[in-house]
């Protein structure tokens, strides 16, 4: 904790930043996650893609929910409920990877897109992963008013 606020997460070096977060809208990690879920939006609207509803339906739910879930754990009342809503975004994260290589094979998107997508996925996943392992590394406090109270 930086002046009583939330401090971002290097994910590559385990370390606490010096910025302060308010929301989870000032999380890198759900920004990077927010861009990617537009950037799929699109492709999902380019030609063969849109035709596919089911695949083009699954692949935008999941990175919906790579979102979605870093904005509830981030309102939870404990690191250890946070670190859980984390563990399903990383989740959500490979089901989004799987979908975009089945659009690959199809010959939905293109390799590079598809490899542009991976290495994206690649990056959100290590940042979810060093969160979780923040949080999980002081369980025993809780979260109120965007500050960290010990028990």
């Amino acid at each position: 904790m930086v002046n009583g606020q939330w401090s971002m997460i290097d994910a590559d070096k385990g370390t606490v930043g010096r910025r302060g977060i308010r929301s989870f809208e000032d999380l890198d990690v759900w920004r990077a996650a927010k861009e990617l879920t537009v950037e799929i939006y699109r492709l999902t609207e380019s030609h063969p893609f849109r035709r596919d509803r089911a695949l083009k339906d699954q692949v935008r739910r999941a990175a919906i929910s790579i979102i979605a879930n870093i904005a509830e754990g981030f309102e939870r009342n404990s690191h250890k409920e946070f670190a859980n809503f984390l563990n399903y975004a990383l989740g959500s994260a490979a089901e989004v990877k799987n979908h975009l290589i089945l659009a690959a094979e199809l010959q939905y998107i293109e390799r590079t897109e598809l490899d542009a997508m991976r290495e994206r996925l690649s990056d959100i996943s290590r940042q979810i992963t060093g969160f979780m392992k923040y949080l999980r590394a002081t369980p025993h406090n809780r979260i109120r008013d965007n500050q960290i109270i010990n028990h």
